[in-house]
């Protein structure tokens, strides 16, 4: 399941979020330690998706189950959003439409249709350009991997989205983007980077440690491409169950375990 997928990323890179990279042993750190946890991208992730299996409107769903978690890493904007009395689209470019997609792509069997709405969830909030191309293109992505797209195949629609020369940076290697990457919260800087994290990898857990070896918003890049990982890979390699009931509350598991209709949308 690629919303698995995208869960693990998020819980793996949370251990990194806002620390230096100096010292980081990539290849060898525990993916999964005490410092790590679940963020709003999993939060919300899991609020599409009980959008999705139960035929509610994202927006709502999204307020619903994100107000329980004040806490969990809201953007400043998406929190007044979240705790506002009139909430509105707030014209955001911001990751967070690409973040919280991956169960749209896994769903849906008809891209047409998973296009549309991967356009829908992001509407309440990110309702840039920008913003609604960061979703569609994360869904894009997972569906094709789900469809036993290549890798070559999924990174050139990626490109084709965010063509090099016009984003900064796009098309570019990890060793490139050691050297220039500077973290920010948008669909165009962080859909390429995490893509490229995605196409250097030969795994799952791979993709996970490629993500680590230059400063990013790493749960953010685990939670946008570790879908498409996993789609792509079939597995993850690691022991999903149990580390979910270790991070999750009971309550955000019973919405990821929860039976759905994924791959019969039509």
């Amino acid at each position: 399941m690629a919303i698995i997928g995208a869960i693990l990323g998020d819980i793996a890179g949370s251990q990194f979020e806002m620390e230096a990279m100096e010292g980081r042993d990539w290849q060898n750190c525990e993916l999964y330690t005490e410092k790590c946890m679940f963020t709003d991208d999993s939060v919300m992730s899991l609020a599409i998706k009980s959008a999705v299996d139960n035929g509610l409107d994202y927006g709502e769903e999204m307020h619903r189950i994100g107000k329980d978690y004040p806490y969990c890493g809201y953007g400043g904007k998406f929190f007044d959003w979240m705790f506002g009395n009139h909430p509105k689209p707030y014209g955001s470019y911001g990751n967070g439409s690409a973040m919280r997609v991956s169960y749209i792509g896994e769903y849906y069997e008809d891209l047409e249709m998973a296009v549309k709405e991967a356009e829908k969830s992001a509407l309440p909030t990110h309702d840039h350009p920008e913003g609604i191309k960061g979703a569609v293109t994360v869904v894009s992505c997972v569906w094709m991997a789900k469809q036993g797209k290549s890798k070559q195949e999924i990174y050139d629609y990626v490109l084709s989205q965010y063509p090099p020369g016009e984003y900064q940076y796009s098309g570019l290697s990890i060793e490139e983007l050691k050297e220039c990457y500077v973290e920010d919260i948008s669909c165009m800087s962080g859909i390429p980077a995490a893509a490229r994290c995605f196409y250097e990898s030969d795994s799952y857990i791979s993709f996970l440690r490629n993500t680590f070896r230059f400063e990013n918003d790493t749960d953010t890049f685990g939670a946008m491409f570790g879908g498409v990982a996993e789609e792509f890979y079939g597995k993850t390699g690691l022991k999903n169950e149990k580390i979910l009931a270790h991070y999750l509350d009971p309550f955000l598991y019973g919405i990821l375990y929860s039976d759905s209709k994924a791959g019969k949308g039509q």
